[in-house]
């Protein structure tokens, strides 16, 4: 059974870090591609973030190179550091796996990333 569990989450001020960790149970990891999304109340979830399992990146237009996501095959977990954050970036990001030659894709809970001064 294919488990997906996010953590790191918090609060920080306009400017602060966060890391973000999405831990991937089921044997399935090192063939999956990875990807962050994040959501807000009455909005659609967006794409933070994504990296093949051959460590390809791509990232949403208004990330502009604050943000980084990565891969530990070793650990089965996905990151995602979060520099310069900004009020707007508050929202609940999920951590999505979808195993490749799958149709598959697994999500996360959520975690609450909270930016306010």
């Amino acid at each position: 059974q294919v488990q997906v569990v996010e953590s790191g989450g918090g609060s920080v001020q306009p400017g602060g870090s966060l890391t973000l960790s999405c831990v991937v149970s089921g044997r399935i990891f090192s063939t999956a591609a990875m990807a962050w999304y994040r959501q807000t109340p009455g909005n659609e979830r967006e794409l933070v973030a994504g990296v093949t399992n051959g460590g390809r990146t791509n990232y949403g237009n208004f990330v502009q190179g604050r943000f980084t996501i990565s891969r530990d095959n070793a650990k089965d977990t996905a990151y995602l550091q979060m520099n310069n954050l900004k009020i707007e970036d508050t929202a609940v990001y999920y951590c999505k796996a979808k195993p490749k030659l799958s149709q598959n894709e697994y999500w996360g809970q959520g975690t609450q990333v909270t930016v306010s001064s």
